[in-house]
C-alpha cells in the first residue's frame, strides 16, 4: 500500500470470482474469500484518493497484526477497543482481532468543534464499561488517548505502529473467532449517559448480511459501494465495512466529516467512480440538496446508482423529492431510493422496500390513528380534506430467516393495520446486552421475541414505522408523533430541515405538553415572534394541541454520535433552560383557560 497523498491506485469494480458467496461461517473466512481477488478498499481526502489497499494486502497485514497480538498472551475473547476513524488501520486492527480470537469494540470518534470535552467524556464511559484490555487510535487521535486511557485497566494503547513493534511469537500461532464466537461488541449510538454494549455473533451477523446482498440489494458482480457513513454505526460497519468484504466488492469511503464540510463530494465521488450502491440516513440526502448548486449538477453522472438507501431514522419522502428533482438531469432516477429499517440489535437490517421501485407512501387517516391506533388509509381527496392525515414510507418486507410481530401494550399481536411495538426474531439478532443480564431479560421474551422499541404496523408483508416508543408525544389520550410536529415547523420559510426537534415535558402534576425546540439563524427579534405563533397556530390548526415553541441557536440541537437527532438530550437540555428561566416556562404552558381558544380549551379538559 502507497500511504502517499494522490498517489494511491484505486481498487477494481470488477469481482474476479465466478460467483459471489455470502454462506461463510466467520467474518475471517469472508476476508480469505476476499483475498483472491482485485477489490478492495479506497479513502478520499479533500475530494483526492489518499490511501487504498486490497483484502489480499489487508489480509496479508491482518494476519501479522494477529500474531504479534497473540504474544500479549491475552485471554481468549479479550475485548480490543478500536477508536473508529475512517482509516485503513481500523480495518487491519480489527481484522487482526478476527485471526487473533480477540473481539473488536469499535468506539465512536468526533472531530466536530466544541465536542472534544464530550469525546472524552463518552469514550471514558464506553472504556470502563466494556473492559477493553487494548486501545488502538489512528495517530492524530492520540492526544485523545492520554486524556481518556486508564493505565490500571489498560495494558496497551496507542497507534497501529505501537502494535507493530510487538515481536513476533517465537513459537504458536492463535486461533481466529469460531462461529459460536462474538464477531464484534457494538455500542449503539445513543448510549452515552449509560452505555449499552451489543453482543453480535458470528452467524448473527453473517446472517444478516447474507439476508442484505441476496434479497436486500441484489448483489451483482459489477456493484460498487460508496460510504461516508461513521464505521462505529451499524450501518457503516456491518453495511460498508464487513459487508463490502463479504461481498468481496471495492468501497470508497470518505469521513462523516468531509460530508458534512463538503456533500457534494459524495455525489462527485459517485459519479467519478461509478458507484452503484451508497446509503445515507434522510438528512443525509436532505443536506447534500440544501448545499448543492445547480451548477454543480451538471458535473455529474449518477446514471448507474441502482440502490440509494435510506434508513437509520423516520424517512419522510418531501426531501427525498427534492433530491432527486434536483439530480434528474445528471441520471440519477427516484426509483434507486430503497427504504429500509433496521437495528443494531439485528446486527443491521430487519427489512427491504422492493428494487426500482423508489419511494412509496401510505396515507392514513391520522385522526383514527391517534383515537384507535388504526392506520386506515384515505383513499379520496374528500376524505383528504375533512380529515388529518398521516402519511409513513413503506419500509419493505422482512428479510429472510427474520419474523416481525405488532403487538399491544399487553403483549398480544394486533392484526394488519393496527399500530403498536415492534417485535423481532431471527437468526440475526444480538446474543444480549453485554454484562447486562437484567436489561438483556427485558428487551427480549421467553420465545426469543427482541422489542424493537419501534412503533408502527404492518400492511399485507410491508412495514410502516410511526415512531419510537420513547418518542411518542402523549396529550389527553391522544398519541401525536414528534415528526408530524417537526414537518410543520420546517414548512415555515427560514427554518431549514433538521433544525427541529419535537418532544412532551410533564409539569409537577403530570400534565403532559408538546415542545418544539427550534433553530434559528437570525437575531431578529421581530422574526422570532412571528415564527414561534406561525408554528404554534400550525400544529394548534393541524392537531388541536397548544405546543411551546422554543427558539435556540444554531449548533444547539443534540446529535447522537451518528449524526441521529437526539430528542431525549434535547428534553434534557430544555428542562435545564426551564430551569434557569424559573417557572414562567410552565406558565406559558398552561395559560388561564379564559385566555385560550375554543380549540384550544379542548385539548385541557
Amino acid at each position: 500500500m502507497n500511504d502517499g497523498f494522490m498517489e494511491a491506485t484505486l481498487t477494481g469494480s470488477s469481482l474476479s470470482l465466478d460467483q459471489c458467496k455470502s454462506d461463510f461461517s466467520t467474518l475471517q473466512e469472508a476476508l480469505d474469500n476476499a483475498a483472491k481477488g482485485n477489490t478492495g478498499i479506497n479513502f478520499y481526502e479533500r475530494g483526492y484518493l489518499n490511501k487504498s489497499i486490497t483484502y489480499t494486502d489487508l489480509q496479508g497485514q491482518a494476519m501479522e497484526l494477529a500474531n504479534r497480538l497473540y504474544n500479549l498472551e491475552l485471554e481468549r475473547g479479550s475485548l480490543v477497543a478500536i477508536i473508529a476513524d475512517t482509516h485503513p488501520d481500523f480495518h487491519r486492527f480489527f481484522f487482526a482481532c478476527q485471526y487473533a480470537g480477540l473481539i473488536p469494540v469499535p468506539l465512536p470518534f468526533s472531530l466536530r468543534l466544541g465536542s472534544r470535552k464530550g469525546n472524552v467524556q463518552q469514550l471514558k464511559k464506553l472504556l470502563e464499561q466494556s473492559g477493553a484490555t487494548l486501545v488502538m487510535a489512528p495517530e492524530h487521535c492520540l492526544p485523545l488517548l492520554d486524556e481518556v486511557v486508564d493505565s490500571n485497566q489498560i495494558l496497551m494503547a496507542g497507534s497501529l505502529d505501537t502494535f507493530s513493534q510487538i515481536p513476533l511469537p517465537s513459537q504458536g500461532s492463535p486461533q481466529p473467532l469460531t462461529p459460536s464466537e462474538p464477531a464484534y461488541l457494538q455500542y449503539s449510538s445513543g448510549s452515552t449517559r449509560d452505555p449499552h454494549g451489543m453482543i453480535i455473533s458470528q452467524q448473527a451477523v453473517l446472517n444478516n448480511l447474507a439476508g442484505i446482498l441476496e434479497h436486500g440489494i441484489c448483489l451483482r458482480q459489477d456493484d460498487r459501494f460508496h460510504s461516508w457513513l461513521p464505521f462505529y454505526h451499524d450501518m457503516g460497519l456491518v453495511g460498508f465495512v464487513l459487508g463490502s468484504i463479504v461481498a468481496q466488492v471495492s468501497v470508497d469511503y470518505q469521513s462523516p466529516l468531509e460530508f458534512a464540510m463538503r456533500p457534494g463530494q459524495w455525489l462527485s465521488l459517485m459519479s467519478q467512480n461509478q458507484a452503484t450502491i451508497s446509503f445515507a440516513p434522510p438528512f443525509g440526502y436532505e443536506l447534500c440538496a440544501r448545499r448543492l448548486r445547480h451548477r454543480d449538477v451538471s458535473k455529474f453522472d449518477l446514471s448507474l446508482w441502482r440502490i440509494a438507501g435510506v434508513g437509520a431514522e423516520t424517512i419522510r419522502p418531501d426531501p427525498l423529492d427534492k433530491f432527486a428533482e434536483l439530480l434528474a438531469s445528471c441520471g440519477f432516477d427516484k426509483r434507486a431510493f430503497t427504504a429500509c429499517y433496521g437495528l443494531a440489535e439485528c446486527s443491521l437490517a430487519v427489512s427491504f422496500s422492493p428494487l426500482k421501485q423508489g419511494i412509496s407512501v401510505d396515507s392514513v387517516d391520522g385522526d383514527t390513528l391517534s383515537e384507535s391506533n388504526q392506520a386506515l388509509p384515505v383513499r379520496s381527496k374528500r376524505s383528504q380534506s375533512c380529515r388529518q392525515v398521516a402519511s409513513f414510507v413503506n419500509c419493505g418486507q422482512t428479510l429472510p430467516g427474520l419474523e416481525v410481530q405488532v403487538r399491544d401494550c399487553e403483549g398480544s399481536v394486533l392484526p394488519d393495520r393496527c399500530c403498536g411495538r415492534l417485535f423481532v426474531r431471527g437468526k440475526s439478532l444480538m446474543n444480549g446486552y453485554y454484562n447486562r443480564p437484567e436489561e438483556t431479560k427485558r428487551v427480549f421474551d421467553q420465545d426469543g421475541w427482541l422489542n424493537t422499541g419501534d412503533v408502527g404496523y404492518k400492511a399485507g408483508e410491508s412495514i410502516f414505522i410511526t415512531g419510537r416508543e420513547t418518542d411518542m408525544i402523549l396529550i389527553n389520550g391522544r398519541n401525536i408523533w414528534p415528526h408530524d410536529l417537526e414537518a410543520i415547523a420546517e414548512r415555515q420559510h427560514g427554518i431549514s430541515p433538521n433544525d427541529t426537534l419535537a418532544f412532551s415535558v410533564s409539569d409537577a402534576e403530570g400534565r403532559e405538553t408538546a415542545v418544539i425546540v427550534v433553530q434559528v439563524r437570525t437575531s431578529d427579534i421581530s422574526f422570532h415572534e412571528d415564527i414561534k405563533k406561525d408554528i404554534g397556530q400550525g400544529i394548534l390548526d393541524e392537531f388541536g394541541i397548544s405546543c411551546l415553541v422554543d427558539l435556540v441557536p444554531p449548533h444547539t440541537l443534540p446529535r447522537t454520535s451518528s449524526g441521529k437527532p437526539s430528542r431525549v438530550k434535547a428534553r434534557q437540555q430544555f428542562l435545564e433552560r426551564s430551569k434557569q428561566k424559573g417557572t414562567e416556562m410552565f406558565e406559558y404552558f398552561y395559560p388561564s383557560k379564559n385566555s385560550l381558544s375554543e380549540t384550544e380549551n379542548r385539548c385541557f379538559q
